[in-house]
Order: C-alpha cells, then sequence, then structure tokens
C-alpha cells in the first residue's frame, strides 16, 4: 500500500468514524427515554435501508471505511427504526392515527 493510499484510507476512516459516532446521541436518547414522537417512521426506513445498501456496497468492493461504519450505523438506526415502529405500531392499536 503506498503513502498516497495510506492517506486516502486515514481519511476514510476519519470520516467514517466522525459521522458514525454523531449518531451515537440520537440512539442514547431515543433509547432512554423511548420518545420517538419526533422522528419520521419513513425516514428512518429509508435512510436504514440506504445505510444496509451502502454497507453492501462496502462489501463488495472491499472498502473498509464504508464496511464499518454503515455496519455500526445500521445497528444504531435499526435500533431506533425498531421503536419507531413498535410505537408505531402501539398507536395503531390504541385507535391513534399515528403519523409515519
Amino acid at each position: 500500500m503506498s503513502a498516497h493510499s495510506s492517506s486516502i484510507a486515514v481519511l476514510g476512516y476519519l470520516a467514517a468514524s466522525l459521522t458514525t459516532v454523531s449518531f451515537i446521541p440520537q440512539v442514547v436518547k431515543t433509547l432512554r427515554t423511548g420518545d420517538t414522537s419526533g422522528i419520521s417512521l419513513r425516514m428512518y426506513a429509508l435512510f436504514t435501508s440506504g445505510i444496509a445498501l451502502w454497507g453492501l456496497y462496502g462489501l463488495l468492493t472491499g472498502d473498509g471505511p464504508l464496511i464499518v461504519a454503515n455496519a455500526i450505523t445500521l445497528v444504531s438506526a435499526g435500533l431506533i427504526l425498531d421503536r419507531k415502529w413498535r410505537a408505531y405500531c402501539a398507536d395503531r392499536h390504541r385507535g391513534i392515527t399515528p403519523r409515519a
């Protein structure tokens, strides 16, 4: 691996670390409070699907930063999506028209 490609890999891992870490406060807040009222179900479903596809792309291309960042973010986004989906279903069960 050349010095140039090593620098690019470091840049990729740094970018992946920052975007992944920036997501953690939302996950912690959602898990602590259980409040998903300000979160769009549609947005999180699309976001989580996009993260899964980026992760697959990373696997297929062997791109380490994409694989690592998207695997971690997929778990985090999946937790929030699961909480939002459960709240949506609970509201529907109670006869409340939930906002997706």
